[in-house]
């Protein structure tokens, strides 16, 4: 059950929401900038393309389900969700719809179930290879050239072991890389999938962070964003793309040197990634017990 606090002041919490503000336009104002120009970025560019959130919903602050805010009636805040009573205005779970709580029951029984398995730290990135395999659809053709000749990069694909987990990796495979996947991980069966030391399962706390939001407050779903985007600066740096022009250095995963590398890498996400789901999980309990 949530407990709610003495009201936060006014100044305190106006204070809190101009630092986050401030904290996610360090991303979202260089990203608005690059789109009026028409340019790509092959590491920030997953956060529009492949996630879906508005940057002004992630620019906004909510102080999440059970923190009782001092009112400013001069605000307006949005009746979907929010409670205003006595000078006082709060998050209020009983205004979840019933599809807004089935929604946040399956993100929780998801991040349940992939944090009580074990990792897999072995993948070594061979997901984005496998994307760009034959050559027949290379995604950030437009941002970054390849590193690697294409036949160098087939010969990986087809010479190494692929044990990809994660379905919205793994449906960008390229149609004759799939039969190397010795996984068949699709949208419905995603919950017998995910594990811990997945890249992509780490990157989607993002996705679920703001998929829980406003319930949840944008500090959890700023410290998802910031993860999400150093998960997606290692996935890149594996990849077999040439991002030196953006001042990346490869992880050659090519190479023995380079697959320890990664798996260090892969497994520093892994333990920082159990913390923030742990975090995830017990603000949507929360939520859902209130």
């Amino acid at each position: 059950m949530l407990e709610q606090s003495p009201p936060v002041p006014l100044a305190e919490w106006q204070e809190q929401a101009e630092k986050h503000r401030s904290r996610v336009e360090e991303i979202t104002l260089p990203m608005r900038a690059r789109k009026s120009r028409h340019e790509k970025h092959p590491v920030y560019d997953f956060l529009h393309t492949y996630y879906s959130f508005p940057l002004g919903r992630l620019e906004k602050w909510h102080p999440g389900a059970g923190i009782l805010l001092q009112d400013d009636p001069t605000l307006a805040f949005s009746e979907k969700y929010y409670r205003r009573e006595n000078g006082t205005t709060w998050i209020d779970p009983a205004k979840l719809t019933g599809k807004g709580r089935d929604r946040l029951k399956w993100i929780l029984q998801l991040l349940s179930l992939t944090q009580s398995r074990p990792p897999n730290l072995a993948c070594h990135g061979l997901h984005e290879w496998a994307m760009v395999y034959s050559g027949s659809d290379v995604r950030h053709r437009e941002s970054a050239p390849l590193r690697l000749p294409q036949a160098e990069i087939d010969g990986l694909v087809s010479s190494r072991p692929i044990c990809c987990s994660h379905f919205d990796a793994f449906r960008f495979f390229a149609p004759d890389a799939i039969r190397f996947n010795r996984l068949s991980p699709t949208l419905l069966s995603r919950e017998e999938y995910e594990q811990p030391g997945c890249i992509h399962a780490n990157m989607d706390l993002y996705k679920w962070a703001y998929k829980s939001s406003p319930w949840i407050s944008s500090d959890l779903l700023a410290k998802a964003l910031f993860f999400a985007i150093k998960a997606r600066v290692i996935d890149m740096r594996a990849s077999p793309y040439d991002l030196s022009d953006y001042g990346y250095e490869p992880i050659r995963i090519e190479i023995p040197e380079g697959r320890r590398e990664y798996e260090h890498e892969q497994m520093a996400l892994y333990q920082e990634g159990l913390t923030l789901r742990k975090e995830l999980i017990e603000a949507l309990l929360g939520i859902l017990g209130a």
